[in-house]
């Protein structure tokens, strides 16, 4: 199961096209795609996925598309997917792939279409990015003859656009997020009025038929349609802003406690959204002043949406929705397949785990697997848990259902995923993605489908890969009878392997050295890095330029149930070895992450704002433990030891501890460095220590606790192995020792825990031992344990931080401390986690690398401006890094004394000085005689504790 061409290894109607196809039906055979020639425009992990199913699928003619940011990206080797592909003739070049512009995205459609005509190919695979949901595209490639491998055209126009796609919902009985969708029309009304639209339809010499439309807002509709076709501007971004604004102002007043969100209708992935503020969160005498504050960003928020679309060009739809945001929501999507016909889903996916609207956990939701898990929860006597997951098979199936009818609404002819938000009992549609999504991959490990002859249900295929499902109905459409839904594994999850630093920030740049092999288990989609040169074996080096997102890599694991899943998945990651130059990735994280979740209950249900909480509490632990003096406190442990012991013991004492110094600390060391290390190992051996006014309590061996740290971090001995990357050999020799003396101990005292092991060595000594090997065996006990006393730093700095009031309910639910949603306390943590680029107190730095941007839009004023003062919290700038726009706020007040980057689309390094400044407040650097001093105050606060 380590590559996708696995899946497709014991599919009849795959070999039906090559060695065994002279022992399928005809049936059967008559499904074969022979002749279908596709070129895939689309990259990433997604992009060598559909190679190797063209491949099995028999497809011998198929091309892909460069731009020429992949050109950017492979430096240093070719694309991975060029390794195999090596027919020169069957990769194609562009500048880019969808266009800045609406006229590059026009001019990039022509061109494909004569790259396909010219060379071949009759039909598109657009995978899950850049046009794959362009109605515009795809209607320009039905026109040319080719077939588009996705849903077509009327579906995108019915599904894909956000605001159709409401319209939709509302008319076929699918319940949707309360909100408004028809700003443009609105704007359109304000700007006109209602007896003005004929005239401005004149006006711009637009052909309208007023007379079919049956009100004001259908009429209205109409006008902007053709204003569209045309390629015309009848209404601006500041017109969208100011109706938008009257909306919000309605709805802030009515729920003056509540976050809106504003979506542009052609964004996707977290992109061309923002969030609009509570009213309560202004200061104001009346209610009417915070609505007025809180309104008053709707038309910054509004084009901030369109920019970065770069849909806010002349004759672009600039239509964006307000919808009441659900704070507390969980994500959750449906799978569905459908051939314009018939339309099934494949069971959900939960994708809560999120930040910055970018998915990074995704799990599956399934019957099967819910079912198994409200039998152990009704087993175990949790009655919270067996309710609640009784709720979420309800809703499952509400969605499903309301998904299907949807899907057939649109007549959806491809794969399509149906998103929802889930809040509380109730759940809401918000928008179809009529593409393939880039968690699949999650639904087809579980289900598969049984496509079986009407006539004859001995004659059938089953299909295992949605990308495989998508081909067939684009080469069959409405002969493909609907199929039959069949589980393949009750469950499976995914974690998307991202550039991004300890933060979650993006993190452009880095140079991929060493990937580890994927392991028995592991699904890894990796676009092929992680491939070895065929002829050397040599690991080939992988440049993260930033052109494109963040994703590298997507892990899967599966199980029986979502604990299996995730505990496999907790293993892959912890032997996940990736290494290279300015490199950083969100493996950590997820290795912290999923292990908070072994630890804590795996069937917690998470909101989309427990990512940026749970962050800020492992920053906190960082915080701590960076104001611990690891071999300071060793020190006066061994001090203690030392004064406590008499002269006989003494130099037994030295011995013992000095020879255990490296093999106590190192460990300690490795999760001070990585925090998420330390909340994933805090999260699953919470229950063996617990802390009262009585001091810490050991429930386990500390030494088996040590020898699991070791494993945890995956610093177990292997012969060879790097010394940096395990434990040493002494230390092994001595760990082992003292690990086979207490598993002796252990079966000769016939005790099974820690507790009952210290009770029998302080208690008298059994008949069955003599004097001599009691006096040893309580000695050796002394000695092994001597200096495990430093081991509780670890749920020191749990108890420090409140760590474990991060923790699930008996519902389910997750409590997230309040300190942990302040968002002053959120920006200190991360910076804990990445610190700023080290600067003098009059410069400001790049927090990271990307392209600069010193103003909102083009044509509008920079931020700041030579001799500008800025206050603490002002926006600076904007850097594009991997397709998302970030601003850059100040993080003190201060005079800019000179710019350093003088062109807008500039690219900057981190750490690149960007700004002379003055700052309001000297900043006071600390000696590192005060920084050893305040260290050692804090670690006699932990010693203090002991």
């Amino acid at each position: 199961m380590h590559h996708s061409n696995d899946y497709y290894l014991n599919n009849p109607l795959i070999h039906s096209n090559r060695e065994l196809k002279n022992h399928a039906s005809n049936w059967v055979q008559s499904f074969n795609c022979e002749g279908f020639n596709p070129l895939i425009i689309c990259r990433g992990p997604i992009r060598k996925e559909v190679m190797d199913v063209l491949d099995e699928m028999g497809i011998q003619h198929y091309g892909i598309l460069l731009s020429e940011k992949d050109s950017i990206t492979y430096t240093n080797a070719l694309a991975p997917e060029l390794r195999k592909l090596t027919d020169p003739s069957r990769v194609h070049r562009v500048p880019d792939y969808s266009g800045a512009t609406k006229e590059e995205r026009a001019a990039r459609i022509q061109q494909i279409i004569a790259i396909a005509n010219s060379n071949g190919y009759n039909a598109i695979f657009a995978g899950y990015g850049f046009m794959s949901e362009d109605a515009e595209m795809v209607e320009g490639m039905e026109r040319a003859g080719l077939t588009f491998i996705g849903p077509g055209s009327f579906t995108q126009r019915s599904a894909g656009m956000k605001d159709q796609a409401k319209r939709t919902a509302l008319a076929t009985g699918v319940s949707v997020t309360p909100g408004v969708n028809n700003a443009t029309s609105l704007a359109l009304i304000a700007k006109y009025g209602t007896d003005g639209l004929e005239a401005c339809a004149k006006e711009h010499k637009l052909a309208v038929d007023f007379a079919a439309c049956n009100d004001e807002e259908e009429k209205a509709l109409a006008l902007l349609a053709a204003s569209y076709n045309a390629g015309i501007d009848i209404i601006s971004a500041a017109d969208i802003g100011k109706a938008l604004q009257v909306e919000a102002k309605r709805m802030l007043t009515e729920k003056p406690n509540n976050r809106f969100r504003l979506k542009a209708i052609a964004g996707g992935g977290g992109k061309g959204q923002r969030i609009l503020k509570s009213a309560n969160s202004y200061e104001g005498a009346s209610l009417a002043e915070k609505v007025e504050k809180a309104a008053e960003k709707v038309p910054a928020l509004v084009l901030e949406c369109l920019i970065e679309l770069k849909t806010n060009g002349v004759g672009d739809n600039k239509n964006v929705l307000i919808e009441m945001n659900i704070d507390t929501t969980r994500h959750q999507e449906i799978q569905v397949v459908g051939n314009g016909d018939w339309c099934i889903t494949m069971g959900g996916r939960d994708c809560s785990l999120q930040m910055h609207e970018q998915k990074l956990l995704e799990v599956s939701v399934t019957e099967e697997e819910l079912q198994t898990a409200i039998a152990a929860a009704q087993a175990a006597n949790n009655a919270a848990e067996t309710t609640q997951l009784k709720k979420d098979l309800d809703i499952l199936r509400k969605m499903e259902h309301e998904a299907a009818v949807f899907g057939k609404a649109v007549k959806l002819n491809s794969v399509g995923t149906f998103e929802c938000i889930v809040d509380g009992d109730a759940h809401y549609f918000m928008e179809m993605n009529t593409r393939i999504q880039v968690e699949h991959r999650v639904t087809e490990l579980c289900y598969k489908l049984k496509f079986a002859n009407p006539d004859n249900p001995n004659e059938f295929f089953i299909a295992e890969s949605l990308v495989e499902v998508m081909v067939l109905i684009a080469k069959h459409g409405k002969r493909l009878p609907e199929p039959q839904r069949l589980p393949r594994e009750p469950a499976s999850v995914e974690a998307r392997l991202n550039a991004t630093n300890q933060a979650l920030q993006p993190h452009a740049g880095g140079m991929i050295e060493k990937w580890s092999d994927a392991i028995e288990g592991e699904v890894r989609d990796d676009q092929g890095i992680s491939m070895h040169n065929p002829d050397t074996d040599v690991f080939m080096k992988y440049h993260l330029a930033g052109a494109y997102d963040s994703n590298i890599a997507l892990l899967l694991t599966t199980g029986q149930t979502r604990l299996d899943s995730y505990q496999r998945l907790a293993e892959v990651l912890r032997r996940t070895t990736l290494r290279g130059k300015d490199l950083a990735t969100n493996l950590e994280f997820h290795y912290g992450l999923v292990n908070w979740f072994i630890g804590n209950n795996i069937n917690a249900r998470p909101s989309t704002g427990f990512i940026v909480p749970y962050l800020t509490a492992v920053g906190q632990l960082k915080a701590v433990a960076n104001q611990i003096d690891l071999n300071y406190a060793y020190g006066q442990i061994r001090v203690n030891y030392l004064g406590d012991c008499d002269e006989a013991h003494k130099s037994g004492f030295i011995q013992s501890l000095d020879r255990k110094q490296s093999l106590l600390l190192r460990p300690i060391q490795h999760l001070f460095e990585q925090p998420h290390n330390l909340a994933g190992w805090l999260s699953l051996n919470q229950q063996h220590f617990s802390i009262s006014e009585q001091g810490l309590q050991w429930h386990k061996n500390p030494i088996e606790l040590l020898a699991e740290a070791y494993h945890y971090l995956h610093m177990d001995y292997v012969e060879g192995k790097p010394a940096a990357n395990m434990i040493w050999s002494h230390d092994h020799e001595l760990l082992q020792k003292a690990l086979s003396f207490y598993n002796t101990l252990q079966q000769r005292l016939t005790v099974s825990s820690f507790a009952e092991l210290e009770a029998a060595l302080a208690g008298d000594r059994p008949a069955l031992i003599d004097e001599a090997q009691w006096q040893a065996a309580i000695a050796a006990h002394a000695g092994f344990q001597a200096g495990t006393e430093i081991l509780g730093l670890l749920p020191y700095i749990a108890q420090q931080t409140d760590f474990f009031q991060l923790v699930v309910n008996d519902d389910l639910s997750i409590t997230i401390p309040a300190a942990l949603s302040d968002g002053e306390l959120q920006a200190a943590m991360a910076k804990v986690l990445v610190p700023p680029p080290a600067a003098s107190s009059d410069e400001i730095l790049a927090l990271s690398g990307g392209m600069y941007y010193a103003c909102e839009a083009p044509g509008m004023p920079p931020f700041i401006e030579k001799g500008h003062h800025f206050k603490q919290g002002d926006p600076l700038y904007i850097v594009e890094v991997m397709k998302m726009f970030n601003k850059v706020y100040a993080p003190f007040s201060g005079t800019i004394d000179a710019i350093f980057v003088e062109t807008d689309g500039s690219i900057i390094k981190k750490g690149q000085k960007l700004f002379k400044i003055t700052p309001d407040e000297v900043v006071v650097v600390e000696t590192p005689e005060q920084v050893q001093q305040r260290m050692r105050e804090h670690t006699n606060a932990f010693l203090h504790s002991l």
